[in-house]
């Protein structure tokens, strides 16, 4: 599996439309989506593949997006926006040949149930249209970070709950893991931040910015209820070593703080979760005096890159943010 960095040909994100999911803001995340699709199509250097539920749903997106090129649309039946976890992930063999690679999906281990959701997948390898595999285990794309050297970050929180895959232990997880994403060393984190309803993906609180070295985040106010849990996540990478022998090099992003959503609940927002486009870095922010600071330190560790950092204060509240809702697919010879 490519490091995010690598070259893509496209990325595949579906558009919100579940009101019930939403809970009254849908209309403000579908605002919040189409920045997020008209900063790829116009700064990232990649094509967009849009998934749109029903002709209703198409014509809000395209009036959202009129005028933005770059942006195929895809009358796809799906859950909702979160094609990190169900869309299928793209790898290439050492002849520069594309596969993808389509595991089962559970709604993020029994909990949320979304018609759509365990089909879309399929529906997007037939339009990817090049070798596949299919995986019998659950595993979401937003559980999984690779460095493109041999490494793969993951969770023990996610990877061990029990709904997911319960057969397996420690040892046939990694055999799985190294045998689909062509690694030979997985670094386990313990568990993410408070409220994450996906069990602690990766995505969410480490991200691999160049091999050998990630952002992590830290506490920066007295009240951020994540402090405990980023403190042991960075006490986990302090001393883990990658494929090639290395200690791990960890760039300290801020956290947001305390985040809450319209009911008043805390959210697991996280700088950690911006997606890395051609040409653009897109960060999510959440109008946190921390936002800027998060930003400027990722312009530093993409020098390549134009880093915008564009509002996700609605879109959180539905549990995720730009990298749970982006699925790149890589340039590869089909």
């Amino acid at each position: 599996m490519p490091a995010e960095w690598a070259p893509h040909r496209a990325v595949w994100l579906a558009f919100p439309h579940l009101d019930e999911e939403w809970r009254g803001v849908v209309s403000q995340a579908q605002l919040e989506h189409a920045a997020l699709v008209r900063t790829i199509a116009l700064e990232g250097g990649e094509s967009v593949e849009l998934l749109v539920a029903s002709e209703a749903v198409e014509g809000r997106a395209r009036a959202l997006l009129d005028g933005v090129p770059n942006v195929r649309f895809h009358r796809i039946p799906y859950g909702d926006a979160w094609t990190r976890d169900t869309a299928p992930i793209v790898t290439v063999d050492s002849a520069g040949r594309g596969a993808t690679l389509r595991f089962r999906f559970n709604g993020w281990g029994e909990k949320f149930a979304m018609p759509g959701d365990s089909s879309v997948g399929d529906a997007i390898v037939e339009a990817i249209a090049m070798r596949r595999f299919s995986y019998g285990e659950v595993l979401e794309g937003g559980a999984i970070e690779v460095d493109g050297e041999g490494t793969l970050l993951t969770t023990e929180q996610c990877l061990f709950e029990p709904n997911r895959n319960p057969s397996m232990d420690r040892a046939a997880l990694e055999r799985m893991l190294e045998g689909a994403f062509g690694v030979s060393k997985v670094i386990w984190v313990r568990k993410g931040i408070v409220n994450d309803h996906t069990d602690g993906h990766i995505d969410t609180i480490v991200r691999y910015v160049a091999p050998g070295r990630v952002v992590a985040m830290e506490p920066r106010t007295s009240d951020d209820p994540h402090a405990d849990a980023m403190h042991a996540i960075l006490d986990d990478l302090a001393h883990a070593t990658d494929s090639r022998g290395r200690e791990l090099e960890v760039v300290h992003l801020p956290s947001p703080g305390r985040i809450l959503d319209h009911e008043g609940e805390i959210l697991p927002a996280s700088y950690c979760n911006f997606y890395v486009a051609n040409r653009c870095v897109v960060v999510p922010t959440y109008g946190s005096a921390a936002d800027d600071e998060a930003v400027a330190i990722l312009a530093r560790e993409f020098p390549r890159h134009r880093v915008i950092g564009l509002s996700s204060k609605v879109l959180i509240t539905g549990g995720g943010s730009f990298h749970c809702m982006t699925q790149q697919e890589p340039e590869v010879v089909r």
